[in-house]
């Protein structure tokens, strides 16, 4: 990749969006260009300390601020964006992770509802070493510590909702949004429909790890400096957010109750074989039974989100939303060599 068009965005702390759709575009791009982008983390950086509690140095609904929207020009409904994570670091040495009243899979919440209290607000710092490429967990309660390896992602990754709809982005749904899937990491390809001109993509909430499920609500949030190359793939929709890495096809679904976002995941690779793969229904079903990967992304967001995912070295050999992954691949490896 020649001369690479590269646009480097650090947002002030009022150029943030909180939503998707309803934000004037931070820029146009052109298909191909390659974003390096500075993101928050969910908190707006304001989770510092254990003293720190979200419910008093942090404003609902201002949380999980996104960079962007980006204006990718000759996107249109219809069409899918192809975004290429070439990396994800961690962009400060610590991450936050806390409890947050009535928020989690394991308390009651506002729509799950009874008479027990919240459990107890509490902040836990983790220390990153970027370059052992670990995240420290500090017990509260004892004296144990222990390293777990990094694993950076981003929990949000969307374009503008379908039907005129503004999105919180706490909320995951067809057009993305707070997924919170670990598989959303570098060296992925996702694939997002475009429901509006321009698509207006937008990403953040860096999480230096995640635990499959995100039981808490809160994974170790950080944040990020992330670089990824957006293309578009005209006149090829895609229903639902995709993910391909070199090893697998991931689908998402995003709904509530759980089982219902399980249905989504599956019924959308099912599809995807059936479309790119040259399965019929129901072979596409009955293979999909027994060779599939079923992770939860999160269970304590608006929507839960499920993920649904098959190796690729166990489907025939044909290209699949225009072999953009590999395209996409050996750009980013051209663009890392300069």
């Amino acid at each position: 990749m020649s001369d690479p068009r590269i646009l480097s965005v650090r947002p002030e702390p009022g150029d943030y969006a909180w939503t998707f759709g309803g934000a004037p575009p931070v820029a146009r791009i052109a298909p191909g260009t390659v974003l390096d982008l500075w993101t928050e983390d969910c908190f707006g950086g304001r989770v510092r300390s254990e003293k720190d509690l979200v419910s008093e140095v942090c404003e609902f609904p201002y949380l999980n601020p996104q960079t962007g929207p980006f204006h990718v020009e000759g996107a249109e409904p219809g069409d899918t964006l192809a975004v290429h994570f070439v990396s994800v670091e961690p962009a400060r040495d610590w991450a936050a992770s806390t409890t947050v009243p009535l928020f989690g899979a394991l308390t009651g919440t506002h729509t799950t509802a009874g008479l027990q209290p919240p459990l107890p607000e509490q902040v836990w710092i983790w220390q990153l070493d970027r370059e052992r490429r670990t995240a420290r967990f500090a017990a509260h309660d004892s004296e144990f510590t222990v390293d777990l390896p990094l694993d950076p992602m981003h929990g949000t990754v969307g374009v503008a909702p379908a039907n005129l709809e503004v999105r919180s982005a706490l909320v995951p749904d067809a057009h993305g949004g707070n997924m919170d899937t670990p598989e959303m990491r570098a060296g992925v390809t996702c694939y997002l429909g475009v429901n509006v001109e321009g698509a207006l993509f937008s990403l953040g909430d860096g999480h230096a790890r995640q635990g499959e499920g995100e039981t808490c609500g809160v994974a170790v949030e950080c944040a990020m400096h992330t670089v990824v190359i957006v293309d578009l793939i005209k006149d090829l929709a895609t229903p639902w957010p995709r993910i391909e890495s070199d090893t697998h096809l991931v689908s998402t679904g995003s709904a509530r109750p759980l089982e219902d976002a399980f249905r989504v995941a599956q019924l959308d690779l099912v599809r995807w074989l059936v479309r790119d793969y040259g399965f019929s229904d129901m072979d596409a079903y009955q293979f999909l039974t027994q060779a599939v990967e079923s992770p939860l992304a999160n269970v304590c967001d608006t929507n839960y989100t499920s993920v649904a995912k098959v190796r690729k070295e166990w489907l025939p050999q044909r290209e699949s939303h225009r072999a953009a992954h590999a395209r996409l691949r050996l750009s980013a490896a051209a663009l890392t060599s300069l």
